[in-house]
């Protein structure tokens, strides 16, 4: 059963890949004229997104990329480019 949620509930969820890395926060959500596009992520101390990243403050993830989106957002490990490169090898 599809449940609507108010964006303004998911600011501030844990992201995590369905890989089960812990990837961020959602900080924001990126928005066009009738939907939304994408989330900004944001790096925390203890995330893989800074292990990767290093000193950047986060990314955007787009919306297709999400899985699921309940007590935690699940988002796709195609989302990391660490992991495109790890297949290709």
């Amino acid at each position: 059963m599809l449940k609507i949620r108010k964006v303004t509930e998911i600011f501030g969820m844990r992201v995590f890949t369905d890989a089960g890395d812990y990837f961020g926060d959602v900080e924001e959500a990126v928005l066009t004229s009738t939907k939304v596009g994408g989330w900004r992520i944001k790096a925390t101390k203890s995330s893989f997104l800074t292990k990767i990243l290093g000193s950047a403050k986060g990314v955007i993830v787009p919306h297709n990329l999400v899985m699921n989106i309940g007590d935690v957002m699940i988002i796709s490990r195609n989302a990391v480019p660490a992991f495109k490169d790890e297949e290709a090898a």
